[in-house]
């Protein structure tokens, strides 16, 4: 019987393979053969010279610059937080964990916005504080870049460093103790050799989404001359005169850099993993913090809140009051006009309504799509399912303007026998390749709690595949497709990178309708939007956490 169903499986995987193949691989090879073939030959000398040309080897050595500096600093902030929530009084606020996400979920394009509407001339800064002259302006430069890009991704390895801390068995600490070491002595001997694994992940997911950033180094960025890859592989390829060669080699390093980095993030990790978690269990441990102790923690946590969240969202939620720019903060000077204008112009409406349907057909072809590469993955055998399994997964190790070109090269290509290109259909397919590999780990998350013994009853009593697939299996995977769904069409609604590159002509999304507002003048329309944006988008994930929630408890 199993030998037959792994059969019947295996047309299944070689179907997905080719699927997957056309919508990923052939967008990727694209990119290297636009580099290296001119004129139907192979020119890798080409390649070379436009990759050493001056200007693109300070592209290359600004972005890596730029993701050691942000890795530095996310370790600065998120390092000391994460010790505090994991191991101090503060980690029985649960709603810290929640307040610490937002800046997650803040667009970067839209926090970077805010930032500068806040430290410009004669911007919110020195309108509040008149008596610090043009102080604010230094922010304009690499160290405010950097901490702009920290503050979006210091959540990440924050969480990471939490929750490897939390494993770590208090009984080790304490041994440590008992034996005459400080804290300080046991930070390093301790807790940092068991966490190195943990962080190598944290740092490589930090340095390949500052690399993989669009929206801060556009928006703040180039407002100091300082380009990168996304930066520059943007203008080769949307600037005329259009030079997909360039934007092409540009893409090929950065998929290089990326793929090195997850292998010494493997490396390492391999090397310095530790079994923390036994059958035994461990006791939680918790460091009492004095009350000076206990008061210097919270003015932490405040001051990294209040400059990843406070400040960035007073700038935009005020920016998007204001009536005229002139009169600033001035009393009387604020209105409601411009969120009226959203829901009275077609333009605005046009464009809210553009993302809603394309962040819902994106989350709902994933859906369908991830879960039968994992139902076909779980249910087949050898090396075949891991190459899908592989390929599935493959956008999320890989920058998304690199695959983005890559889509626009290979349709393009094909355009002839599927005229695909420069309509809304190949937006949705750009961000079904993107975002499937979040529907493939929620759905394989949820696979694991599942008992095969479940399933082979169901068959046992003479079930069919797809009715035990739809009375047994589809309600227990049901949460991760749901919590898939509802990451796509978050992150799907605001996305600006794929709309700026391959949106038809006279398109516009919610977020190229912001970028647009904000580069024209018309900056308070612009974070009216935003504002509308980040509503729909928390309101999304506060549902997702309210429907979890009640599934867990029932």
């Amino acid at each position: 019987m199993r030998q037959s169903t792994t059969r019947s499986v295996s047309p299944i995987l070689w179907v997905l393979l080719l699927v997957l193949a056309f919508l990923i691989v052939c967008p990727l090879v694209s990119v290297f053969a636009e580099a290296v073939i001119i004129d139907g030959r192979l020119d890798l000398y080409r390649a070379w010279t436009i990759i050493a040309a001056p200007e693109n080897l300070q592209t290359i050595w600004n972005s890596l610059l730029l993701g050691v500096c942000v890795v530095a600093l996310s370790t600065v902030i998120a390092a000391p937080t994460a010790y505090l929530l994991a191991r101090s009084q503060l980690g029985k606020h649960k709603w810290l964990d929640i307040v610490f996400m937002v800046p997650f979920m803040t667009p970067p394009y839209i926090a970077s916005m805010g930032w500068i509407l806040f430290m410009q001339r004669r911007g919110l800064f020195q309108q509040l504080f008149p008596f610090t002259g043009r102080i604010s302006e230094g922010f304009f430069s690499f160290g405010g870049l950097v901490l702009v890009m920290t503050l979006n991704v210091f959540p990440f390895m924050m969480t990471i460093l939490k929750n490897a801390i939390l494993n770590i068995p208090a009984s080790l600490e304490e041994s440590g103790a008992v034996f005459g070491a400080g804290f300080g002595l046991r930070l390093r001997k301790i807790f940092a050799p068991l966490l190195t694994g943990n962080y190598a992940i944290a740092a490589l997911l930090v340095f390949v989404k500052t690399l993989s950033e669009y929206g801060t180094p556009y928006t703040l960025g180039r407002r100091i001359g300082f380009y990168v890859f996304t930066t520059d592989i943007h203008r080769y390829a949307t600037t005329a005169p259009v030079d997909f060669g360039k934007a092409a080699s540009l893409s090929s390093v950065l998929v290089l850099i990326c793929m090195a980095l997850w292998l010494a993030q493997n490396a390492i990790t391999n090397r310095t993993s530790y079994r923390l978690v036994s059958g035994k269990g461990s006791r939680p441990v918790e460091t009492h913090l004095s009350g000076g102790g206990l008061a210097a923690a919270w003015g932490w946590v405040a001051l990294v809140l209040v400059v990843s969240i406070g400040i960035p969202y007073f700038s935009i939620i005020a920016s998007s009051l204001i009536k005229l720019r002139g009169y600033g903060l001035a009393p009387g000077n604020f209105t409601l006009e411009h969120y009226a204008e959203l829901f009275t112009t077609d333009r605005s409406l046009g464009a809210i309504g553009n993302s809603i349907f394309l962040a819902i057909a994106s989350a709902c072809i994933c859906s369908v799509l991830g879960t039968v590469v994992v139902m076909a993955v779980r249910r087949g055998k050898g090396q075949l399912k891991k190459i899908v399994e592989g390929a599935s997964m493959l956008p999320e190790m890989l920058p998304a303007i690199v695959l983005v070109i890559g889509i626009m090269l290979f349709w393009n290509a094909i355009y002839d026998v599927l005229p695909l290109y420069n309509t809304m259909g190949i937006m949705v397919l750009a961000y079904v390749v993107l975002y499937l590999p979040y529907t493939v780990q929620y759905v394989t998350s949820s696979f694991t709690q599942i008992n095969d013994n479940l399933i082979q009853a169901g068959r046992t009593f003479g079930g069919s595949p797809w009715y035990v697939f739809r009375r047994i299996t589809l309600p227990m995977i049901a949460p991760g497709i749901l919590t898939g769904w509802m990451m796509i069409f978050i992150i799907a609604f605001r996305e600006l990178v794929t709309a700026s590159l391959i949106a038809p002509p006279n398109v516009l999304v919610v977020s190229t309708y912001i970028n647009r507002e904000f580069e024209q003048g018309s900056v308070s329309l612009g974070m009216a939007m935003a504002v509308l944006c980040v509503a729909i988008t928390t309101t999304t994930l506060l549902i997702l956490n309210a429907v979890t929630s009640r599934k867990k408890a029932s």
